[in-house]
Order: structure tokens, then sequence, then C-alpha cells
């Protein structure tokens, strides 16, 4: 486990490393870069760079973190990529399950193979499902996520590359906002993120910015209208008194 400085989560969990490119949104994949780093640091788990990795090893950690921590599910992967195997994903989801006391967030951009594989997985309470989605046409996987019976179903909107003009938010309990960030970033505009607020405020689903991105991410800060956004799921726990209730 490490903690991460993810705004939205405590710590992540890499029980897979690696991916590839499926649509716009990966081009400047900071895990790509970070992987590259890894790698010429030494770290055994990045030795082949970003090129998908099993890492059963690290399979039962979260059974010894006695603490309770909201846990970003591969931050460094997908996992339903599909050079990861099913048997793989089922295993995961059995130690998710089994590690009641924290909270799992998974997040992908394969929402059509988590839709075929979602009846079978082993789904608690404590597991979150998400899907990322950064433009009109990567929308569908909204669509894939509402039928997956996770007990919260969250969007990051992340990078977002392009505007949102409706969003049925049906089903959806979260929703992240983000722009890119590092070497080569693409603009954000505000108007996108006000208008996804917006549907939001008028969908009553808690709404969470987590930066402006750019190549001075921390310079560019997260602040909007003047304040942060922070709002999560009722059922988290992190940030409680930015709870929603629904």
């Amino acid at each position: 486990m490490a903690t991460s400085k993810i705004e939205w989560t405590e710590s992540t969990w890499n029980p897979v490393t690696g991916c590839t490119k499926i649509s716009s949104g990966c081009k400047n994949c900071y895990a790509e870069r970070m992987a590259k780093r890894l790698q010429l640091m030494g770290q055994p788990n990045y030795a082949h760079g970003f090129e998908v990795r099993l890492h059963e090893n690290v399979l039962e950690y979260p059974l010894m973190w006695n603490k309770p921590k909201t846990i970003f599910v591969n931050s460094m992967s997908d996992l339903f990529h599909d050079q990861v195997p099913d048997y793989f994903i089922f295993q995961v989801f059995e130690i998710m399950k089994k590690a009641h006391w924290h909270k799992f967030q998974v997040l992908t951009k394969r929402s059509r193979r988590l839709k075929k594989l979602a009846p079978a997985l082993s789904w608690a309470q404590n597991i979150w499902m998400g899907v990322s989605v950064e433009n009109e046409e990567t929308t569908y996987r909204i669509e894939d996520l509402k039928g997956v019976p996770a007990a919260v179903r969250f969007l990051s909107l992340e990078p977002l590359i392009g505007p949102l003009d409706v969003l049925n938010l049906y089903n959806i309990d979260w929703v992240i906002v983000g722009g890119e960030s590092g070497p080569g970033a693409r603009l954000l505009e505000k108007e996108w993120v006000m208008q996804i607020k917006r549907q939001c405020d008028k969908q009553n689903v808690p709404f969470f910015f987590k930066q402006w991105g750019g190549i001075n991410k921390k310079k560019a800060g997260r602040l909007l209208e003047g304040r942060t956004w922070d709002a999560m799921p009722i059922n988290s726990r992190i940030m409680p008194g930015n709870a929603i209730k629904r």
C-alpha cells in the first residue's frame, strides 16, 4: 500500500501494473510516465516498464492493513484490461470482499468488459465502481456502468478534454472532474466544469472538483468559483463533513 496524493482517496494498491492506450484521454497518461520513472529507479514491479503485469504477491496485502482505508485499486493500470485474465479479476474482488473494513475504489475505461463480467463478480458494500469519461465519444461507459451492482457507482471525468453537454446521472452516486496535468496537458475550459456541476446539482449527485491541471498543476490549484468542491458519497470514510445524503 502507498499513501496517495490523489485528492479523492487515501491509498493505492496495485495488484496489476501497466496498460495500453484505448482512447484520447490516454494520450498523456500519468501512470505511463510514472512507470518509466520507477523502472529507471529499479523498482522490481516495473522491471518491464508499462507492460501489463500481474503481481500475485501483493494480492493479500489489504488483509494485512488493520486500519480502515479508502483504497484506489490499480492506480497504475486497469483491472479490466484484456490482458488481465478473468480468474485474476475474480481474485481481486474476493480480496476486496474479505477486507470489508476498507473502502475500495475501482476505476476502468474498459466498461464493456466490466459490464460482461459484473454478474459473476463478488460485489460487496465496500466496493465502489467507476468509469473514466473524457469527452462525448466515451459517454457510452456511463451506460455500461449503470447496470453494475456496485454499492457506489462513480464517474471520473478526467482528464476532461471536451464538453459534456448532457449527462444522465440516474444510478450514478458521485462525479469527479479534473483537468489533464503534466507535459502536453490539454486545456480544461471553466464552462465545461460549470456545466457538469450544474447538471450534478440538478440531479442531486455529489460533485468533486479535483484540479485544473496544466503543466504546473500545483500553481493552477483546484479552486472553482473561489472555493473547493469535495463532496463524497454518504458512506465514504474520508471527508465525512462533505458527504451528501441522497
